[in-house]
């Protein structure tokens, strides 16, 4: 029997890493994502190098109407999803004082309440046939006070472990994907200046998937890509959380063009 991977946010970078981890262990996949041509070419390619099922699922998770269309898809008996992964989310150009409250009610409830709806609506199925997983994007961002993006992503990683915990008996796994900066097109579309840096800091989609991967057959509650941000947990556990929270690079400044 065919494992089916629902994935969020799948027509570029980590959604779409996941999708092709996925295609690659032989998984059927539900595609999620607002660009329908975009999913469309993602779809094809894993078609053609996998002979993967791919079903093509646009929708705005932000429009409450599309939202519960994915709602209904995972909750669908006849055509049961096996595994979620809680993967779209963006971010935003400055630090909360400077942004527009309605860009950052958006930001919120993609990354908070879509997952939670997400998931509720897949849980049923998964307790009754006593199986399945749910991946949780979160960021070591969350680690740590790095703004509102950061306390969402926080409100993931401790979403995931409470989740873990009660689904467990059930032989449901839950795991939390906390990836560092990672190669994707997530820091350009939320204006972000990484010119600064270092090489050494970054990760590539595909090698935060396959840690997720192996973490999740391990039954981890969390994955944890690379060993400086592993290190920085690490201390994000067990220093002053001042001083750990300035070694992480941030946006501490308003724009130049507002007060």
């Amino acid at each position: 029997m065919s494992t089916t991977v629902l994935i969020t946010g799948a027509s570029a970078g980590l959604g779409a890493a996941f999708a092709r981890g996925f295609a690659a262990k032989g998984c059927d996949l539900v595609l999620v994502a607002r660009d329908k041509a975009r999913l469309e070419s993602v779809a094809s390619g894993l078609r053609r190098e996998f002979g993967t099922a791919c079903e093509v699922l646009p929708a705005d998770l932000l429009d409450p109407a599309q939202c519960a269309t994915v709602e209904a898809r995972l909750a669908d008996p006849a055509r049961p999803v096996d595994m979620l992964v809680n993967n779209a989310g963006f971010g935003l150009p400055a630090p909360y004082p400077y942004n527009p409250v309605e860009d950052e009610e958006r930001m919120l409830d993609l990354l908070v309440k879509v997952p939670l709806r997400l998931t509720h609506a897949l849980l049923p199925g998964l307790r009754e046939r006593r199986r399945g997983a749910v991946l949780n994007l979160a960021s070591v961002a969350g680690l740590l006070p790095t703004g509102t993006y950061g306390a969402a992503k926080a409100w993931v990683i401790a979403f995931s472990e409470s989740l873990r915990v009660d689904m467990e008996p059930y032989g449901v796994r839950v795991l939390a994907v906390v990836p560092g900066f990672t190669r994707t097109e997530f820091q350009e579309r939320a204006g972000m200046d990484v010119s600064a840096l270092r090489d050494a800091v970054w990760l590539e989609p595909e090698t935060v998937v396959d840690k997720a991967l192996r973490d999740l057959a391990r039954r981890r509650p969390v994955s944890i890509t690379g060993r400086h941000y592993r290190a920085y947990a690490l201390a994000a556990r067990h220093l002053p959380r001042g001083f750990v929270a300035s070694r992480m690079p941030r946006k501490r400044n308003a724009p130049a063009d507002r007060p």
